[in-house]
C-alpha cells in the first residue's frame, strides 16, 4: 500500500512539474499576430477565390496591412471597401475592375448527368466544396460552396452552372452591422 502511495505521489509530482513547464512555455514563447490582420480578415468575405491576386483572404488581409490597395475583392463588393475603409480611417474608393465585378452571391451546381469525372473542378476549388471520384460523378455541397467561380473555367464538357442564391425568408439574415455604413431606415407600418 505504501508503495502504491509513493508511486501516486511520484507520478503527480512529475504531471504538476511538467504541467508547469508548459504552461510557462506558451506565455514566454507565445507568438502574436497582428490584430489588424484579424480586423481585417474578419471583414472578408472568405471566399478564398483568389480574385484580388493573392491564394486566400488572410494572405490579402495581410498584404492591406502592409499598404495594399482595399479595393481589390470583388465578392467583398461596395460594402466590404466600405468596412475596410472605416477600420483603417481611409478614403472609400470603387471596386478595381481589373479584379472582377461584384455580383450576386452565387452557388456552383454540377449537372451530374454531364459530368465526366475529371476531378479538374475539385483541385481548383479553394474550400472543398467539390466532392466526387476519378470517372465519376461530381457533386457540390451548396453551404460550403462560396461561389468563388474558379472551377467552372478548368470544366472540359462545361457541366458547371453558377446560379444566382435567391433569398428566401428561411436564409435571409439581417445585415452585418460592421459592413454597413449607411443604414436604410425602412418605414414599418403600424397596425392599431
Amino acid at each position: 500500500m505504501q508503495e502504491f502511495l509513493i508511486a501516486t505521489l511520484t507520478l503527480v509530482t512529475i504531471a504538476f512539474v511538467c504541467g508547469s513547464l508548459l504552461g510557462f512555455a506558451s506565455v514566454k514563447f507565445k507568438v502574436e499576430g497582428n490584430p489588424i490582420v484579424d480586423q481585417i480578415n474578419d471583414i472578408l468575405p472568405q471566399t478564398q477565390c483568389g480574385q484580388c491576386g493573392h491564394p486566400g483572404c488572410k494572405p490579402y488581409a495581410e498584404a492591406i496591412a502592409a499598404g495594399e490597395a482595399i479595393n481589390r475583392c470583388p465578392p467583398g463588393g461596395e460594402a466590404g471597401i466600405k468596412a475596410l475603409a472605416e477600420l483603417l480611417d481611409m478614403e472609400v474608393v470603387e471596386l478595381d475592375e481589373s479584379c472582377g465585378e461584384e455580383s450576386l452571391p452565387r452557388v456552383a451546381v454540377i449537372r451530374e448527368d454531364e459530368c465526366i469525372g475529371c476531378t479538374k473542378c475539385i483541385q481548383a476549388c479553394p474550400v472543398d466544396a467539390i466532392v466526387g471520384a476519378a470517372k465519376l460523378m461530381h457533386t457540390v455541397i451548396a453551404s460550403e460552396c462560396t461561389g468563388c467561380d474558379l472551377c467552372v473555367p478548368p470544366c472540359p464538357v462545361d457541366c458547371i452552372d453558377m446560379p444566382i442564391i435567391e433569398t428566401t425568408s428561411q436564409d435571409w439574415r439581417w445585415p452585418d452591422p460592421k459592413t454597413v455604413s449607411d443604414p436604410q431606415v425602412i418605414p414599418v407600418k403600424v397596425v392599431t
